[in-house]
Order: C-alpha cells, then structure tokens, then sequence
C-alpha cells in the first residue's frame, strides 16, 4: 500500500444529500500505483439516476428564477472553497489516477478558474433585438436556460473536465447532474461537494457514480429521461459516437470533445531548443494522457537529425515513477491495461521497421516516456490515438507535405507550429485542421476564457465562456405588439 493511503467512500450526491445506492451496491477503484483500493463508491440503480435527474428539475425551477448577481456569488465562493481543498484534490487523484501532484494542483488551479469565469459570464446572457417588418412589433431573440444539463467526465484530468462540464451550464441557469468516471469517483464526488458547500442548493449539482458494467445502461438513462435536455461528454471518440447516438435517438443536443492525435510541425526556421521543449512538455505530461497531448512530431528533413537527438536527450531527463515520490516529475499509467496497449502499438511500429532509440521500458503500469522515430502509415501508432508518454517523429521535405501529413488523421483537436518566421507559421497553421493551433507553444494549453473544442473525429461544439453559452442556453424569439395589428381577416 502506497504511502497515505487511505481508502475513501464515497456516496452519491442527490438533492443535497449524501447517499448510498438504493440497492447498497458499490464498487472499488483501484489504485494504479500498487494495486490497493483507493475507494469504495456507491454504484448507482437507474432509481438513483431517476432521483438525481428529478432533483436537479425541482432545484431548476428556484436556481434559473435567481439573479445573476446571486448565481455569480455562490460560484465565486465555490471556486474559493475549491481552491482551499487543494490538498485534498491531490491526496484523492493521486490514489485514483496516479498522476503527480503538480498535475492535480494545476487540476484546481484551472478548474477554480472555470468557474470564476462563468461567474462573469452570469450577466452576459445577453440577445437581441431585430427588426420586424410589422408596424409596431418589437421582435427580440432571448437566451433562456435548457433545464438539466446531463455532464459526464473522464479521470485523466479530473478536476478540470468535470468542473468544465457543470461551471457555464450552473452559470447559464440550468442544473446539472454529473456522471462520475468509475476511474476517479472520489474526486469527482469532492467536486459536488464543494459547490453544495457553496451554497449553490439542493439539487442544484447532483453527482452520480456507477460501476463500469453499469456504464451502458446509466449513461443511456441520463440521456433518454424526459426531464434532461441536453449533454456535454469529454473523453474517447468511440465512446462519444455511442453518446451520440443516444442523444439523436432522443432528440437532445449534444457538446463532444473527444480524442487527439496532436501534430507538431517544426519548420526550418524554428527555434530547436523551444520546440524541444514544447514538444517534451507537450507529449509526456501527465504521463500523455490529455487529449491535447503532442502525439506527432513533423520535422523538416533539413534539421531533423538535430532536432530528434535533443529532443532525445531531453527526454531521458525525464523519468515515471510512484508519484508519490517527488523526484518523478511523471507518475503511473491510469491501468495496466493502457500500459499493455501503449506496448503493443510500440511492438508493432518496431516490427514494422520503426526506429525505437529510448526501447520500449514498461513495467506494471509505471511507462518511462519514449520517441518513434521514422514511423509509416502501415503502422498502428500512425493513426492510433497513444493515450501515453509516447511521440512519434516523421520527416517531411515541404511545406505542403508538413500541411498534408498534420491532417491525415480523423482527428482535430490541438496543433501547433514553431518558427521564429511567424509569417510562415501562421500560413501552416492556417492549413492544419484541428479547432486550436498554437505557434511556438505547446499542444497541451488550457484557459477557462478559451474556445475549446475540435474538428472532425474529436467532436462538434465549444466550450470555454461566452462561446459555451449557445451550447447550454435555448434562443426564443418573442416579440411585444406596441400598436393595434391588422390582421387579414
């Protein structure tokens, strides 16, 4: 057992109240650090779900007739509290997802800034007026809240994505219940907490966690019952075309942000040794698994062999580790079962001719980070989304080329581009598909003011602040007659 270890419990979150599953089933994550249990969760009936869904409808009715200024309040207060137990944040996604600690406090860091970013953005539901070819008609297009917003999360970076998933839509007047990932339910459930310490009100934030069988049938529920009008999902591409389709069958909107495969393209002129750095930052924190993370690094033939020996030699500085111990700057693996697969892509790549110059080091679910050099499009990790401290370099001869290998993947998410000609890295930035690309900065960027979100296979939809605000708002038109109206007949 890992030390500090503790095991948590950890109920659900329904109308204000902790609580177990109806029936009294739970199930345990385990830790990925030593294989201990590092809590114990309720797992949710389709009566708890019903229950969460029908409490987050009643708080609707008080928390949308609220004023701004209110609603502004208790989540500026959420995000003070949320700060506060930053320590706690850390000990519980330490024990459950097996990151390191500057990982989880930057976790707290951005999400508490979420949510003081919607608290700003309470006020600025604003619409418009438009001109109506009736005398006397003043026409008006007016942004009301939906009801309950259904957010479900991923582990990979727990505070953030979940707090992402319920700050704009609490902010826009709606109420939300938030799936817990069966991989993180403590810290999940922590964040329900923190901002029914708020004050925010009972059911306002409802917080559900299931066990990993149960998935299917809970997720199908919270999209299908009447009282949920739409669902914002973050994580896999596979799982979020099931969520998808759910959402079409019902008619509900739905927000995705989904997987990655983010390139990097290192021009000629590029500054190597920032690019280096970008890109080591960039593939490797958080042991790789962001969906931002830098997955394919794309060289200009004529600097490759210096760019790829620092980028090697940077890499070697960095080492995985029990991330309870500080000299690691990466921890462990989310599951042994992401470590086996992240093998099996590097296995394949090598047998199929790729250049592995760091090997292949994996042991349990602790990954030392590594570099594919020469990788071609018959190997898996060409497509592949890693999900792991892995990069793969390829060289290209143009600039057309650089632009044609960057989008030859289903995936859009993040992209960046470094050379300290900017007039030429905006042209290259121009031509990548993805809906963020930075220059001369790292894939991996996150700020709670920004539009998130991707293109093609990594989802439809925007989050970040006044641009969320159509994704969780409905746009009426209502109009005043002012004058007597003629009518026809």
């Amino acid at each position: 057992m890992s030390e500090n270890n503790v095991i948590h419990s950890v109920q659900l979150l329904i109308d204000g109240q902790l609580r177990d599953a109806s029936d009294g089933k739970t199930f345990e994550r385990i830790s990925p650090i030593d294989g201990s249990v590092a809590s114990v969760a309720a797992a949710a009936t389709l009566d708890d779900v019903d229950a969460a869904i029908e409490s987050a409808h009643q708080a609707f009715l008080i928390w949308s007739k609220l004023s701004p200024t209110e609603r502004r309040l208790r989540l500026l207060k959420a995000a003070d509290l949320m700060d506060a137990k930053t320590a706690e944040f850390i000990q519980l996604g330490i024990q459950e997802a097996g990151s390191t600690a500057t990982w989880y406090g930057f976790n707290v860091h951005l999400a508490a800034n979420m949510l003081r970013e919607a608290a700003a953005m309470t006020t600025q539901m604003d619409g418009s007026i438009i001109p109506s070819d009736v005398p006397g008609n003043l026409a008006l297009g007016v942004r009301v809240p939906c009801g309950v917003i259904v957010g479900i999360a991923p582990w990979n970076a727990p505070v953030i994505l979940a707090t992402r998933a319920l700050a704009m839509p609490l902010a826009c007047g709606n109420t939300v219940v938030l799936k817990a990932s069966e991989a993180c339910p403590a810290v999940h459930q922590l964040i329900g907490q923190v901002l029914h310490e708020a004050g925010v009100g009972a059911g306002v934030v409802n917080v559900v966690t299931h066990a990993a069988a149960d998935a299917p049938q809970v997720v199908e529920r919270l999209i299908a019952h009447p009282l949920v009008k739409r669902i914002n999902f973050t994580g896999s591409t596979h799982v979020g075309k099931i969520i998808a389709e759910h959402a079409a069958k019902y008619l509900k909107p739905v927000l995705l942000e989904l997987g990655g495969k983010a390139p990097v393209v290192v021009l000629d002129k590029a500054d190597l040794d920032e690019a280096v750095n970008g890109v080591v930052f960039g593939a490797f924190f958080n042991q790789g698994q962001i969906c931002m993370s830098t997955e394919r690094v794309l060289v200009d033939e004529r600097i490759a062999n210096e760019f790829i020996e620092r980028l090697l030699l940077k890499t070697k500085t960095i080492q995985a580790g029990n991330p309870t111990d500080q000299q690691f700057p990466l921890g462990v693996l989310e599951s042994v079962r992401a470590a086996e697969r992240a093998k099996a892509l590097l296995e394949d790549a090598q047998a199929q001719g790729a250049a592995l110059p760091l090997g292949i080091q994996i042991d349990g679910t602790v990954m030392q980070p590594t570099v594919v050099v020469d990788v071609t499009p018959q190997m898996r990790i060409y497509a592949e989304e890693t999900f792991a401290p892995i990069c793969t370099v390829q060289r290209f001869q143009t600039e057309a080329e650089a632009v044609a290998l960057a989008n030859d993947s289903e995936f859009g998410l993040s992209a960046a581009v470094y050379s300290q000609d900017l007039a030429q890295a905006l042209a290259i930035a121009k031509q990548i598909e993805s809906g963020i690309c930075h220059i001369n900065g790292a894939t991996v960027h996150d700020e709670a003011q920004m539009p998130f979100g991707g293109v093609k296979q990594s989802g439809y939809g925007r989050f970040g602040s006044k641009v969320s605000v159509a994704e969780f708002t409905e746009l009426r038109w209502m109009t005043i007659q002012t004058s007597p109206r003629h009518y026809p007949i």
